[in-house]
């Protein structure tokens, strides 16, 4: 096993099997991101999404997947050669993961699974020791038709070298945040942590970019009057956070935190994202 891989592991100072087994993940995700950085992916596509803020902004929560949006829309994108290379630099650090794609040339959202076993057998961990047949998964996702109007931006990561991710810049992410707390047929509170981080940040979503992914995807799709202003913004965030079983948000982002992270989801409700709400607003007018 390569030691850079151990040591990285040291540091998180897992306290738990479930900590142990989220940075095990994590570690994945960067050699990955540092693979599609060697196959040349950024040139055409963004890194975007809950685990591009884990990352690369440091968010205090774990996520699990990896979501990227072309740059310009392309149909006929292919994982395939990307992920060749990408199978090839696990294969440097020791990795022996099963990269598994279909052909989906007919979806806009296009998937892509990394199962791995080998890095959880090797490193010093109890829930790697105590079942072999555990199986890692993350999956990698591409917009393959973004919407129109997001900015990207360009952050330095150094491990497990140094190189360089292309991501959407926060204020777009944002928008796409929003977008999936509106649009989501399920309920994901995984979200809402986010949203709380970005109002925290004093960030304020790219309503025209958030404006052309609603027209894309969502119950405003066939909307010819939709006009996202910062009062729309405010008037169905108010609707939405009104409608929330706040016991099950909290259910869903509890195990990607830390137990001090954790207490924090004890203020969850209306009145607290409300208040998240009105402060978002208010910074912005």
């Amino acid at each position: 096993m390569n030691e850079i891989i151990q040591a990285r592991l040291a540091s998180y100072n897992a306290a738990s099997d479930g900590e142990a087994e989220n940075a095990i993940k994590e570690i994945i995700q960067e050699i990955a991101l540092y693979g599609l950085w060697r196959a040349k992916f950024f040139d055409v596509a963004v890194f975007q999404g809950g685990t591009s803020l884990r990352i690369l902004q440091k968010l205090p929560r774990f996520s699990e997947d990896l979501d990227f949006m072309l740059l310009e829309p392309d149909p006929k994108f292919d994982w395939a050669p990307f992920l060749k290379i990408l199978t090839e630099i696990f294969e440097e650090y020791g990795l022996q993961p099963e990269v598994i794609f279909k052909e989906q040339m007919d979806k806009r959202i296009r998937n892509a699974v990394i199962k791995d076993n080998s890095i959880a057998n090797q490193l010093a961990v109890s829930f790697g020791k105590r079942d072999s047949r555990k199986i890692l998964k993350i999956k990698l996702e591409i917009d393959v038709e973004p919407p129109a109007h997001s900015s990207d931006d360009f952050t330095y990561l150094d491990f497990p070298v140094d190189f360089e991710v292309r991501h959407q810049d926060l204020a777009s992410n944002f928008a796409l945040k929003i977008h999936a707390l509106l649009c989501r047929e399920y309920l994901k509170g995984r979200d809402w942590y986010d949203f709380s981080w970005y109002v925290a940040q004093g960030i304020f979503p790219n309503l025209p970019h958030l404006e052309a992914a609603l027209r894309q995807f969502g119950p405003w799709a066939d909307d010819e009057t939709l006009a996202v202003s910062v009062e729309w913004l405010q008037a169905e965030m108010t609707k939405r956070i009104q409608s929330i079983n706040w016991d099950e948000a909290k259910k869903d982002v509890n195990r990607f935190l830390r137990p001090t992270e954790a207490e924090s989801l004890n203020l969850w409700g209306c009145r607290f994202f409300e208040s998240k709400l009105d402060k978002l607003i208010t910074t912005h007018t």
